[in-house]
């Protein structure tokens, strides 16, 4: 018998524990922008559920800012756990180890009660720097999603596999098993008053926003560098915005991180209306950015973490997706439903990525089929239907038909 199965022969494994008033909580979420918006609703649950508890957050540097300010978290650990990401990484940068042992002592000097992991144990080497770090901390409960593979874990969530639950469901899940219940699930962002008013000098300038044209359409045609086959063409966006100048006029605001510079640039070469239209792309930081995003009449996007700053923001959404499997990652709303259309294909071999309990394939297969056969007119009748239900839909100008 191998050590996982003695282990868990030996160890008591529970479905849910109570914690104590003043426990000390860690919330692993090694993830980007997006991801960790998702687990905002869970985070809340524990804050609200715990009042008196410390509640850490581990989290990667890119998406260390997001949180910050919030007073549901006490703590944001980082970890670069990009740099162990591979086996290869280890064996061509052994230096790297010294990076992971330095984060042992924070870990083990936060006398965590509990630790939470708020991931999926999808890939083999992924699991094993769960079990270290969970195991680092030497907290009593060990809770987490087990999909067969949570040997490890003392506090166990059924995982049913992606898509069977929203991932910020399946977070709220691991967060019930200590006891936490989200009240008002939704997703949350702290902005700040300095952040809000460089957005909306972005936006307006040194116009007042009654002057400025309506609906202020953001578009982000952009899906960040972990999977690009997420991308619906620039060639349709720019279609997509003329579509709605000409019927609703208004502004569009091409949205992005620096590198979609040029992305954006492709579109606005393509716009055949006289669409106002400017390139936002790297200016601000996140949260200036989502505070632009505030300011919105309608969001219009590709399966991205700005589609998630958006819904955060409660700036109505039409999320665009593919081979991402939409019933897991798309847009969270809680009981808003109204917030967020997600515009898809059905085609039999979708969802490619995250399907079942597997990782799938995230750059899809070689024809795209579920974004290439994806035309503007769905988009826009989304997009249309958003605008009207929130009353944002202007109707048609003369200088919008030019």
């Amino acid at each position: 018998m191998n050590n996982a199965r003695t282990h868990e022969t030996t160890e008591p494994i529970h479905s849910s524990v109570t914690l104590a008033p003043d426990a000390h909580i860690l919330v692993v979420k090694l993830a980007g922008l997006g991801d960790l918006l998702l687990a905002t609703p869970a985070l809340r649950a524990l804050r609200e559920s715990y009042p008196r508890a410390r509640i850490d957050l581990l989290v990667t540097p890119d998406s260390a800012s997001l949180l910050k300010g919030w007073p549901v978290i006490d703590n944001i650990i980082v970890l670069d756990k990009y740099l162990f990401d591979y086996p290869q990484q280890i064996i061509k940068h052994p230096s790297n180890l010294k990076r992971l042992a330095d984060i042992f002592k924070p870990l083990r000097e936060g006398h965590y009660d509990a630790v939470l992991l708020f991931h999926h144990l999808t890939l083999r080497f992924g699991r094993l720097k769960h079990q270290a770090l969970m195991r680092a901390t030497g907290a009593k409960w060990r809770v987490g999603l087990d999909n067969g593979h949570g040997w490890f874990l003392n506090v166990r969530v059924k995982d049913d596999g992606f898509g069977a639950m929203h991932e910020a469901e399946y977070n709220m899940a691991v967060a019930a098993a200590v006891g936490a219940t989200a009240h008002t699930p939704k997703l949350e962002i702290p902005l700040n008053e300095a952040e809000r008013e460089a957005a909306h000098e972005l936006v307006y300038g040194a116009s007042v926003p009654e002057a400025a044209p309506h609906p202020i359409i953001a578009m982000h045609p952009g899906s960040g560098g972990y999977s690009t086959a997420r991308r619906w063409a620039p060639e349709r966006f720019a279609q997509l915005a003329d579509t709605l100048y000409k019927e609703t006029g208004g502004q569009l605001l091409l949205v992005g991180g620096p590198e979609e510079v040029e992305l954006h640039q492709q579109i606005m070469n393509q716009l055949h209306s006289s669409a106002p239209v400017r390139s936002l792309a790297g200016k601000g930081n996140i949260k200036v950015a989502t505070a632009v995003l505030e300011l919105a009449d309608l969001f219009i996007g590709n399966d991205a973490g700005l589609a998630h700053l958006a819904t955060a923001v409660e700036t109505p959404v039409v999320a665009i997706f593919g081979l991402t499997n939409y019933k897991a990652w798309g847009p969270y709303t809680g009981d808003r439903q109204d917030l967020a259309t997600i515009v898809h294909l059905d085609l039999p071999c979708m969802p490619c990525f995250y399907r079942g309990h597997q990782l799938g394939t995230p750059e899809g297969c070689a024809t795209h089929d579920c974004l290439t056969q994806l035309g503007v007119e769905s988009v826009a009748a989304a997009a249309r239907r958003m605008l009207r239900l929130h009353g944002k839909w202007h109707g048609a100008t003369s200088t919008a038909t030019e």
